[in-house]
């Protein structure tokens, strides 16, 4: 067979004789690199060659330890975390997200446990938990006659809405900004407007100190909510968010309260996370209605998806193109969805195999607030003049907000690799030669010499290695004493 084949080619080469083979161990031992081992091999002195065998089998044992400490560290995937702050001359401008905490307009709500329940089925999608719903027999009876009742359209027509009366007054660094400048957005506020929206206009400031300013007018007596229903807050609630990002308003909203005029300073924070092991992003996943990647994005994201399979529609609060929910869909297909995706964890957010991880890159915006009221008595009269409305409506209805960069600068929080790769051999490299003086060159000679003396084995090993029988001819496969005696001879 193969064996006896490759037996036959080796018989065939001269073999190095041991006298030979002798040489070659030596010149290997007085020329390697390998330090110390020529001190053991040639010294004559027994006390000197116990000595050297030691040191160098202790050096041995010491790379050895040093190198298989530095893989575990390697594979731990350690990070550090360094802190960057960057000066510029201009910064960009955020996209700020305002919302009128009084969601409707008093004269088209009939029922308002019933919109307020709702509204509470429409915005638990965007929620991280459904909110239980405490009028369920109301809601059934509303949904049996009111099967085409449009909740998007419906807010949309009788929800808060920005314009001349309730934006007295905005100014974006020295010039005016109007109610055309905001994108109208739903969010769980119901009605709301985006300033840089999509950063379609690159805003950008170059002096700190100045910014946005806005002046509301919340009408409270145009607006309502509904104490019964835990509803009792009036005045303006906003978020500070990138002009690529859907607004976030859970847990995130700053409220402004009315006759108070609150003093905004910003800061620009960039975070850059490592990828998977280092850090928890993964660097591949895009998004489909949103230009950047975010985790809240991703979720909304993840929540339409699976509310178009099982509902066969999609809540106009959520992104994408699907066939918008009715009422009936839901309340009773969209409402239990929501719970079913929280209940079996369907769309996660955090590590890297969760459905959404950390992003890669991400700009959040640190405030401080300060506030002052409207207590002054010329401001009163001035806001009263323009306004054409008395003192105490002054005091209960107008919100003033002023958002400003406290400097121009950014912040930049970067997640980095401990050690690379090019470190790690470095630092094995340096070992090797700070104990045993050895290279790469060292490793090639020593992988020369254990194949080189390995396949003097394995000629060894097939030469004597018995014949193998040959079971169709047994008459063939047994040789005469003579043909023995003459094998010997010729071997």
């Amino acid at each position: 067979g193969i064996l006896e084949k490759i037996r036959l080619c080796l018989i065939k080469k001269t073999l190095t004789h041991l006298e030979d083979r002798r040489k070659y161990h030596q010149e290997f031992v007085s020329s390697t690199s390998f330090h110390g081992v020529q001190n053991i091999v040639q010294t004559r002195s027994k006390a000197r060659k116990v000595l050297w065998l030691l040191v160098v089998a202790g050096c041995l044992a010491i790379v050895i330890w040093q190198i298989y400490s530095r893989f575990i560290y390697y594979y731990s995937w350690p990070t550090t975390t360094t802190v960057v702050v960057q000066y510029v001359e201009n910064i960009k401008f955020p996209a700020v997200t305002f919302c009128n905490l009084n969601r409707f307009q008093a004269h088209a709500v009939n029922n308002l446990k019933i919109i307020f329940s709702i509204w509470n089925v429409v915005s638990a999608i965007l929620q991280r938990f459904p909110m239980e719903n405490k009028y369920f027999e109301e809601l059934n009876d509303f949904l049996v006659g009111n099967q085409n009742f449009s909740v998007k359209e419906f807010t949309r027509k009788n929800g808060f809405y920005l314009n001349s009366s309730t934006l007295v007054e905005c100014d974006f660094f020295g010039k005016p900004c109007y109610p055309e400048d905001f994108q109208h957005v739903f969010t769980e506020y119901g009605n709301c407007f985006t300033f840089n929206h999509n950063d379609l206009s690159a805003r950008r400031v170059s002096l700190s100190g100045r910014g946005l300013y806005l002046l509301f007018d919340v009408q409270q007596d145009q607006f309502t909510d509904e104490p019964i229903l835990d509803y009792t807050d009036a005045g303006i609630t906003f978020v500070i968010h990138s002009p690529q990002e859907f607004p976030r308003f859970d847990g995130l909203g700053l409220l402004m309260p009315v006759g108070t005029h609150a003093h905004v300073a910003i800061r620009q924070l960039k975070s850059i996370t490592q990828e998977y092991p280092w850090g928890e992003c993964k660097p591949d996943i895009k998004l489909q209605h949103h230009k950047i990647y975010s985790t809240n994005g991703c979720l909304l994201e993840c929540k339409a998806r699976y509310i178009q399979d099982w509902c066969g529609c999609l809540p106009f609060i959520l992104p994408g193109n699907g066939t918008e929910c009715d009422l009936l869909k839901l309340y009773k297909c969209v409402y239990p969805a929501v719970y079913d995706i929280e209940l079996k964890g369907l769309c996660t957010i955090g590590t890297h195999n969760s459905t959404c991880p950390a992003p890669c890159e991400q700009t959040d915006y640190p405030t401080t607030v300060t506030y002052s009221s409207f207590g002054g008595g010329k401001a009163i009269e001035h806001f009263s003049a323009k306004t054409r409305k008395s003192p105490e409506y002054i005091r209960q209805n107008l919100v003033g907000i002023e958002i400003k960069y406290h400097d121009l600068r950014y912040q930049i929080t970067q997640q980095q690799k401990a050690l690379t790769t090019s470190e790690l051999l470095a630092d094995v490299g340096g070992q090797l030669g700070l104990f045993c003086g050895a290279s790469m060159i060292t490793i090639i000679e020593l992988l020369e010499y254990i194949f080189t003396n390995f396949c003097w084995m394995c000629i060894f090993l097939l030469l004597k290695a018995p014949e193998m029988p040959q079971w169709n001819n047994p008459s063939q496969n047994q040789p005469t004493h003579k043909d023995k005696k003459r094998g010997i001879q010729e071997c």
